[in-house]
């Protein structure tokens, strides 16, 4: 699963990446979690554009925003038949721009907490889904979720899962309306492991309320 991440990276750098229309202006974050409110880049007026989103997808016909709370994560081999992924997955996608995420290494009684990142590039892309929900109050809501695969052989060891990385030459295509799926179904692959590394890190950030440097401090 992908259930906590880092974007440090400045708005300057985003831009470059993403082909931003717009350099964003943002705090850098070290620990972010489910239900904040997160940078999304998506294709809107035929460029790509960088908006805030709750993370956590709230389907267009669920009766409360609670359900996102269980929707942070979607698993890429049933997004075309889950009813709250499927149509977003055609119509929807967007890019979770990342410099990093965490993932928890059981041990006996304790989880030990790893920062993954990669080795060659400063900020990537997750390939997230984006769905618009209005609440009964008449709110709208912007909310999005992050897309899993199958662990690669540096992530086994953690999990059994981790979030798909969007190679950035791939960017455009996945955020095209108009692409097939069995295009973008062949991008939902796990990330090449030789590319990535992770490394220990305190159990301050097990603690979503902790922020700051210390949570990405490497233990070695």
């Amino acid at each position: 699963m992908c259930g906590r991440y880092t974007l440090k990276t400045s708005g300057d750098e985003l831009a470059r990446q993403f082909e931003l229309a717009d350099v964003p202006q943002l705090t850098p974050r070290y620990n972010i979690a489910p239900t904040q409110e997160v940078p999304v880049v998506r294709l809107r007026d035929e460029q790509h554009r960088l908006d805030m989103m709750r993370w956590g997808l709230i389907p267009s016909w669920a009766k409360d925003r609670s359900v996102g709370a269980r929707m942070i994560n979607a698993r890429a081999e049933t997004l075309a038949e889950k009813p709250s992924f499927r149509t977003a997955f055609r119509q929807r996608r967007c890019l979770v721009p990342a410099d990093g995420f965490y993932e928890w290494l059981t041990q006996g009684k304790s989880k030990q907490p790893y920062h993954i990142h990669l080795a060659d590039s400063p900020v990537f892309g997750l390939a997230g889904l984006w769905e618009f929900w209005r609440s009964p109050q008449g709110e709208p809501v912007l909310s999005c979720t992050i897309i899993t695969t199958a662990a690669n052989e540096l992530m086994q060891p953690l999990h059994d899962r981790m979030p798909v990385i969007i190679p950035a030459a791939h960017y455009t295509a996945w955020l095209d309306p108009q692409q097939p799926l069995e295009v973008l179904s062949d991008l939902l692959q796990p990330y090449s492991a030789e590319q990535m590394r992770a490394y220990a890190v305190s159990p301050f950030v097990s603690n979503a309320n902790n922020e700051g440097e210390a949570c990405i401090a490497s233990l070695a």
